[in-house]
């Protein structure tokens, strides 16, 4: 029973709601894979500077590869239920799009344990979006990020998931 009341289901809530961390130890280990997608749109200044790779503070794309690679290290330290997991592999694309000014990030995290790895690639993406702002805010405060969701994850007893939004 909830706070409120009601009957809460959700594995990150004990019987009163409190949230608590979900016991992963009867859970096989598998290999586990996720993908996450994120957008980054910005003016035209800005989206120059992005082309060529270079802002004021360096080289855009490694420093935000590295961020976002540096994050999926620390997922479990920033978001408060999430485990800490052994990671094997985190892969970062870009992609410009000249037609919307715009930068699509596509994380990708590989490994085995016994839980999944979304958290990690959407974090991945999310940080690596951020650090586009931060190395491009100089020239476009109003630089927005987007779009940031799950593409794919494979893995574990719930199996394989494709969004079909993508």
């Amino acid at each position: 029973m909830g706070k409120n009341g009601k009957t809460i289901k959700s594995s990150h809530l004990d019987k009163m709601g409190n949230a608590k961390m979900v016991n992963v130890k009867s859970k096989d280990e598998t290999e586990r894979f996720a993908k996450a997608y994120g957008k980054v749109s910005m003016n035209s200044e800005a989206y120059e500077l992005l082309k060529s790779g270079y802002s004021k503070k360096g080289d855009i794309f490694s420093v935000a590869r590295i961020a976002g690679i540096m994050s999926v290290k620390k997922t479990h330290e920033l978001i408060p239920l999430c485990h800490n997991l052994r990671i094997s592999s985190v892969k970062i694309d870009f992609r410009l799009v000249d037609t919307n000014k715009s930068c699509e990030i596509v994380s990708e995290v590989e490994g085995i344990d016994r839980t999944g790895f979304e958290m990690e690639a959407l974090t991945a993406v999310s940080v690596s979006a951020l650090t586009i702002y931060d190395m491009l805010k100089s020239v476009d405060r109003g630089i927005t990020i987007s779009k940031i969701y799950l593409l794919e994850k494979s893995g574990g007893k719930s199996g394989h998931y494709i969004n079909k939004n993508y």
